[in-house]
């Protein structure tokens, strides 16, 4: 009986709401406010979060097919410098090397990676080794990804960043005078079930592949614990949170995790976190202005991307959307984010001095450019 009903109360839905559904959402603010276009970064910058390998790309083909074109584009936008993660290790590296840091110095700064499935073949000694092998090749740092704590194994067991075995490892790149950029977990949400409180369902939705609900909460919380114990016991190697910390969601951690740790840097890579909370991401920046670092994680590089990033740290613009024109509305999560509004001063540090600092560029890239770009405030709905 109540399912023969059923088609009535649909039509009589219709009929009393016969407007879009709430997953086709999708609103157009009515506030009227200041809109500053960011043609080009205020200072030449040094993204530490790049992209430019072929182990992620579908068909193993260069991120950037074109290293001309992708030059021109860096001018245009005054990139100095991007560090690309993708370096590997072995004939991979000296591949990247010698495509980008090779043959265009100061422009490109190649980072490698590590094979843990070494250690079910060998042991810490191996990895140490490649690390060697890598820093003689010309790698400047070392990446770590997410998989280091929730898929890599070792002996039938989970590894985690402060597994004993990884200590030689950290302690290396530390004598070895490498970086590490370190992406530990994933956003919050990605670990929370997929229902209706989530605040990036929507996103999973759309690609379930990234939900970490199946781990949980508590396996994050495990995770950013383990990560803070390397940090805590590796002093003399200066490590990177990658995405602002790898919690951008909780400021006040971040913030305390760099008032602890000397050797605790951060970049800023594709979090619009910042922008959902600017004034305490502002005096986050101004508190530790000096291991605040630009990543944008923008693969390939889109330069609307870019702009919008500029935008979030150069401008005090309110309630604007931070996804690419066309894109959808919850892309990342259905919000809008506001303008930081940093000093020059800031600016020059998270730009590019930072990063030079640490990573033995050279001299700071000093001075304001001028931006090509038509540029003022603009009353915009």
């Amino acid at each position: 009986m109540l399912r023969s009903l059923v088609p009535y109360a649909k039509r009589a839905r219709d009929v009393l709401y016969p407007g879009p559904r709430l997953r086709n959402f999708d609103p157009v603010s009515n506030l009227v406010t200041e809109e500053h276009h960011v043609g080009a970064a205020a200072f030449p910058v040094v993204d530490v979060h790049t992209h430019l390998g072929r182990w992620l790309t579908p068909d193993a083909s260069w991120m950037a097919p074109d290293t001309g074109a992708l030059l021109e584009t860096m001018e245009t936008l005054n990139l100095r410098t991007l560090v690309n993660l993708d370096g590997r290790w072995g004939d991979e590296l000296e591949a990247n090397l010698d495509r980008y840091d090779r043959a265009h110095p100061d422009r490109f700064c190649t980072f490698c990676q590590l094979d843990f499935e070494v250690l079910g073949r060998g042991g810490p000694d191996d990895l140490v080794a490649s690390l060697e092998r890598s820093k003689r090749a010309g790698a400047k740092g070392l990446k770590v990804w997410k998989n280091l704590g929730l898929s890599e194994t070792v002996e039938g067991r989970l590894l985690t960043p402060d597994d004993p075995l990884l200590s030689p490892v950290w302690e290396a790149a530390g004598a070895l005078g490498l970086p590490v950029l370190v992406h530990v977990a994933d956003p919050v949400a990605f670990f929370q079930p997929m229902d209706r409180h989530n605040e990036r369902i929507e996103e999973l939705l759309a690609h379930p592949s990234i939900s970490q609900s199946h781990h949980g909460p508590a396996v994050r919380d495990r995770l950013m614990r383990s990560f803070e114990n390397v940090v805590a016991s590796n002093d003399k190697t200066q490590i990177i949170g990658a995405h602002v910390g790898c919690f951008g969601e909780n400021l006040s951690w971040v913030s305390r995790m760099l008032d602890t740790y000397p050797n605790f840097w951060i970049d800023t890579a594709a979090r619009s976190e910042l922008g959902r909370q600017p004034r305490a991401a502002a005096r986050l920046v101004e508190r530790h202005s000096e291991r605040v670092l630009f990543g944008a994680d923008v693969f390939p590089i889109d330069p609307q991307i870019y702009r919008l990033y500029f935008r979030i740290l150069e401008t005090e613009d309110e309630h604007f959307r931070y996804t690419r024109p066309g894109a959808h509305p919850a892309e990342q999560g259905r919000w809008y984010v506001s303008g930081l509004g940093l000093a020059p001063e800031l600016l020059e540090k998270l730009y590019n001095a930072n990063a030079r600092r640490l990573l033995g560029l050279g001299s700071p890239v000093v001075g304001a450019v001028d931006d090509p770009s038509p540029a003022g405030p603009e009353a915009t709905p």
